[in-house]
């Protein structure tokens, strides 16, 4: 059977189970339990069981859960308004006033988070308030908060590049270090859109006029150095080569911890809860990466990702070409799926096409990322939409609307990477 027909097999079963609402790491294993049973002569139940045991016990994905845990105690403190406090100071007199809070406390979260939804959810339930009642527009309030809180993907520690580097066994580390520019580059970018806005006489009603003097600024440091020093601790650890991925997870947990004790909210009931909250997550996260391994090793078995690489390849396109169908391709596919379920799901088939067309598999790593970002705020079931639409009340309508220009700008940062690949590529080459 040729490649199209297989690959047709796999999705027509793999869409029928998603469609029946069966949980992705069961439709995952199930596709690929089809695959093995019709069209190879494996023993389906002995090559399930060692592969899911050797997905689940990989050293390197101990990062993850500790990650997850470490945004789950954040996520239960008073960050968001100490972010709000901290950054309101220091924003304020730039154009576009503190809607900038909104995409600077979203990177920093974003910081120690590696969570989209959790980074929106945290700044917004204090900045969406506090900036209507400072009559900012809330078209711009959705706009920024919907692009800002796709850095969460981004920035390290991401879950998304941890489960991308596991996939493809690339270093953690590197990728962690390769998120650093780009993310820091598509923060700017939502800033300098802010202020053109403003510049152009965005912002009309201009009842927020408060001054805050040089010791204001200062004082309000305060609210943000426990944060920061989390950050530069967790990432200074990385990048100088202090401890591993997994090493700055343990000390990301136990600064964490640190945070919630100073301020009152380590509880018995607040520990059991985050505790909780990571391990639902955490086994989400390993249930589809055991039904993706077993599904890599399916088609693997049947060839089928080695005929997809032939028939691109037979296309004969650049890789500008292959760039941008690719984007196109999971723009699309993260309509229906969530950011690691895309990743998981098509790397045994995409990797191998992006390593004989020659991309750093960093640098992709990096591009991947930005363009499941950028799925987050597509309509009509861009995750962090429905976030945004429950935390306001909004209609659908009205916040893919709002986020479009976001839309627009991180399409650019796509172009702009493609062109220039040592922006993601040049801090890890200097480990």
């Amino acid at each position: 059977m040729d490649g199209i027909a297989l690959t047709l097999i796999f999705l027509l079963v793999l869409f029928t189970l998603l469609g029946s609402s069966v949980w992705i790491g069961i439709s995952l294993l199930a596709v690929a339990w089809v695959g093995m049973e019709l069209f190879t002569t494996r023993l389906v139940g002995d090559s399930m069981a060692l592969t899911i045991w050797s997905a689940s016990s990989s050293w390197t994905l101990t990062a993850l859960p500790l990650f997850v845990w470490m945004g789950e105690i954040l996520f239960r403190t008073r960050l968001s308004e100490n972010l709000f406090r901290g950054l309101q100071p220091w924003l304020h007199g730039l154009p576009g006033g503190l809607l900038h809070v909104n995409i600077t406390g979203s990177a920093i979260f974003a910081a120690i988070c590696g969570s989209s939804a959790a980074t929106v959810l945290t700044v917004g339930k204090m900045a969406v308030p506090e900036l209507k009642r400072r009559k900012y527009p809330e078209k711009m309030i959705i706009g920024t908060l919907a692009g800002a809180g796709t850095l969460g993907l981004l920035i390290p520690p991401s879950i998304i590049l941890i489960i991308y580097g596991v996939t493809v066994n690339e270093s953690i580390v590197k990728l962690f270090i390769a998120g650093v520019i780009p993310g820091i580059m598509l923060a700017l970018m939502f800033m300098g859109y802010v202020a053109i806005w403003d510049l152009l006489g965005g912002r009309k009603d201009r009842t927020d006029t408060a001054s805050y003097t040089m010791s204001d600024r200062l004082r309000a440091l305060g609210q943000l150095a426990p944060i920061m020093g989390l950050i530069l601790s967790i990432m200074g650890s990385i990048a100088f080569g202090y401890a591993t991925a997994t090493e700055a997870a343990v000390l990301g947990v136990l600064g964490a911890f640190a945070i919630s004790w100073q301020q009152g909210h380590l509880t018995r009931e607040s520990f059991i809860a985050s505790l909780m909250g990571a391990t639902r997550v955490s086994c989400m996260i390993a249930f589809i990466l055991a039904g993706s391994t077993f599904l890599t090793l399916a088609m693997g078995f049947t060839g089928l990702p080695r005929a997809v690489a032939e028939w691109i390849a037979a296309l004969q396109l650049t890789p500008a070409m292959l760039i941008a169908v690719l984007a196109v391709f999971y723009i699309i596919l993260g309509c229906f799926l969530d950011g690691i379920s895309s990743i998981v799901l098509t790397m045994a088939v995409v990797e191998p096409i992006a390593r004989q067309a020659g991309f750093d598999m960093i640098w992709f790593g990096v591009f991947l990322t930005i363009v499941v970002e950028i799925a987050q705020i597509t309509p009509p079931i861009g995750f962090n939409l429905f976030v945004l639409q429950g935390m306001t009340g909004r209609d659908m309508d009205f916040i893919a609307r709002a986020a479009l220009p976001m839309f627009a700008l991180m399409v650019l940062a796509v172009v702009i990477i493609s062109l220039f690949p040592g922006i993601a590529t040049w801090l890890p080459s200097l480990m």
